[in-house]
């Protein structure tokens, strides 16, 4: 496959917006599937594990692909749902182009905008699709106000609807300025017709605002237009794909994906306007020896380069997706994984269709594919030629923000739950295992559907039965002042002595890490010692001050210290920090910090009372309302404690018309009157 014939692209969008369901079609459509799957009958292509097909939702990005006309598309169909937003990260990192798929009556939803935020982080060109048109309510031309208006983008119609809701036929394409028209919905085949007289003043309206805003792009172009007034069709197509891979506008296509109708031309658009491996922005990477940033050809005759972006366990074993950046990937080859220091030994390679996989020998910069067994490789891990060791940019993990308490149901499952979990934390970057100060196992995820769906994979997928508590806030504390200690450790009890002494200066800063900075001067601490003093310091932290949660926020800079010829150790400057941070600690005022959460809440006008005072009631501050159809959208911001089992609250309190939505926002610190009954609460 030519690398100008490839595109690399995912399905990105809010929950229920018709994601997997769009796939399902430009798979069918494609002639990649005979059938066409459902999502409420759980046989989508995708959608394939146990819980998706039970919840009817993706929770696992799947990666797919179609030959449409001469070229190939790599599809990623990704979650909606905030809970799993891990996966639209990994994915937009590694993609080319993005169709973003919009419901006709809710327009631009939160998740929608958080993913077009990660869209614009990684550079990514995009179109849009209005999905749903066959809906009660649909309207185009409001979802593209609402993308123009929340997304802060450029959008323009390529595409016009014909008819509405379900009258809903076709489209009429601007660039082409013919109808499509599909006449029934179990057909995916379509007549090509002249546009209706009725619709010509808004297409030629439409047409003109779409020459308008592409065509500054090209001078040659613009003189042309400036003196005839309009532009040719086949230059009108070339201006909307170079105005969309420069992210200069998006455009705008509509479709009922549920009704089979106007799914080909979004085959179309993908392969006309969206980049191939050779137009996006080149990929730098660092040199690990100098330091130096290049920029990575895309060519197979380059040294090969890769990114992991994605780990599964199967009944199988292990398989790593990477998205090869230069060079070509050959099962056999011993390649660097800089990231950890350490030699992979490229296994089998595969291109997946959704779980199932067809044997490659070889992949070329520019594919996305998969690799068996990975001994050492995980989620943003880097590969590379050792004659070459580079440095990708990892990939952004989101914050952890609820916990449960887990262990094995019986002394027998012990073990195997510790090797399940072990296997999870690689295959989710988002989920975190530790051991709280009462010695549990604590895990950690981004909501309470993540860890439920953790806790039914550990059941199904391991066949081990965990307990677990119930969800609970994970709490973080931090410091707010600046204090300089000195603290010396010396201990002698018959047997080899112990001696360290640090003195050590803590600021608060203003991140949610912790820093550590050697500023020793003439070797008073041996440079073998002075990572005891990080780890010492570290490991405090984690216990924290003021009720048991991690301490984060701070710097810890070495300034001096002292050691003992004979009773000096890695182990005693370990020892030394960790007392020094529990000296320094006290005095720099810790405080309790929560997350809080930006809320969404989507209810009939009639319920906007009740809802705004409910949201008050829960510490909640209203941050905007907006009118959206015959509903309201209420955004405010609400500490996640107040937040366990709200849908149920919600429905009873709105007769279940009401839904919402939430994602991480920020720590705050958690008003004094709450402290204790939350210290009290552990």
């Amino acid at each position: 496959m030519k690398l100008d014939k490839l595109r690399n692209i995912g399905i990105v969008a809010h929950v229920d917006a018709g994601k997997t369901t769009l796939t399902e079609r430009l798979l069918f459509v494609a002639g990649a599937t005979h059938y066409i799957g459902n999502v409420d009958s759980g046989n989508t292509t995708t959608d394939s594990s146990a819980q998706e097909k039970a919840k009817g939702i993706t929770i696992s990005s799947a990666a797919v692909s179609v030959d449409w006309n001469d070229s190939r598309i790599n599809i990623i169909d990704t979650p909606g749902h905030i809970d799993f937003h891990v996966e639209v990260h990994r994915s937009l990192r590694v993609l080319d182009g993005a169709v973003f798929v919009f419901d006709s009556v809710a327009g631009v939803e939160p998740q929608s905008e958080a993913n077009w935020r990660l869209a614009e982080q990684y550079k990514v060109p995009r179109i849009a699709l209005v999905n749903k048109m066959d809906r009660i309510g649909a309207d185009f031309e409001k979802v593209l106000a609402m993308i123009d208006e929340r997304l802060g983008t450029n959008p323009v119609a390529v595409q016009l609807p014909i008819g509405n809701e379900h009258n809903f036929q076709g489209v009429i394409d601007l660039v082409s300025m013919k109808a499509l028209v599909w006449n029934d919905d179990s057909s995916t085949g379509f007549e090509e017709r002249e546009i209706p007289d009725a619709l010509i003043s808004k297409v030629k309206e439409y047409r003109a605002y779409l020459e308008e805003q592409v065509v500054e792009l090209d001078e040659e172009a613009l003189l042309d237009w400036l003196a005839h007034g309009n532009l040719e069709n086949e230059v009108l197509e070339k201006l909307v794909r170079q105005a969309t891979l420069a992210r200069h506008c998006v455009p705008v296509l509509c479709a009922s994906a549920f009704k089979n109708k106007a799914i080909q031309p979004v085959l179309n658009a993908v392969e006309k306007f969206l980049p191939s491996p050779l137009e996006v922005e080149a990929i730098s990477a660092t040199k690990i020896d100098s330091k130096e940033t290049i920029t990575l050809g895309v060519s197979s005759s380059e040294e090969v380069s890769a990114l992991a972006f994605k780990v599964v366990n199967d009944s199988h074993g292990s398989l790593t997706y990477l998205r090869v950046y230069s060079g070509t990937l050959k099962t056999g080859d011993k390649l660097l994984n800089t990231s950890k220091g350490k030699l992979e030994r490229i296994g089998r390679i595969y291109q997946m269709h959704a779980d199932k996989k067809v044997a490659r020998g070889q992949a070329s910069a520019g594919e996305i594919v998969a690799i068996m067994g990975a001994k050492v490789t995980g989620t943003g891990d880097t590969l590379c030629s050792q004659s070459l060791p580079i440095l990708l940019e990892r990939i952004e993990i989101p914050r952890s923000v609820i916990d449960i308490v887990i262990e094995a149901k019986s002394k027998e499952d012990a073990t195997k739950l510790s090797h399940a979990l072990d296997k999870m934390l690689a295959e989710d970057p988002s989920l975190k295992l530790q051991v709280n100060d009462l010695g549990q196992s604590v895990l950690s995820g981004l909501g309470e559907l993540h860890l439920e769906i953790v806790v039914d994979k550990l059941k199904t997928d391991f066949n081990v039965e965990a307990l677990t508590g119930r969800p609970q806030v994970a709490y973080q504390e931090t410091l707010t002042k600046s204090v300089e200690v000195t603290y010396r450790h010396k201990k002698q009890d018959g047997g080899p002595g112990q001696f360290a002494v640090v003195r050590i200066l803590f600021e608060s800063i203003d991140s949610d890490e912790i820093k550590f900075e050697n500023k020793i001067v003439g070797g008073t601490i041996p440079r073998e010692f002075i990572q005891g003093v990080e780890k010492g310091i570290r490991e405090a932290a984690q216990s924290g001050v003021v009720a048991g949660y991690p301490c984060k926020g701070f710097e810890a800079t070495l300034i001096d210290g002292e050691t003992h010829e004979n009773d000096s150790s890695l182990l005693a400057f370990q020892i030394a920090g960790k007392e020094a941070f529990k000296k320094a600690a006290v005095q720099m005022e810790p405080v309790l910090m929560e997350p809080v959460m930006k809320v969404d809440v989507v209810t009939p006008l009639g319920y906007i009372g009740d809802c705004i005072g409910d949201l008050s009631s829960k510490r909640g501050m209203v941050t905007g309302q907006e009118a959206n159809g015959a509903n309201v959208v209420i955004t405010a911001s609400v500490p996640l404690a107040e937040m366990f089992g709200y849908i149920g609250h919600l429905r009873s309190l709105t007769s279940g018309r009401a839904s919402f939505s939430m994602g991480f926002e920020k720590y705050a610190r958690v008003p004094k009157d709450l402290v204790n009954k939350i210290i009290g609460g552990k």
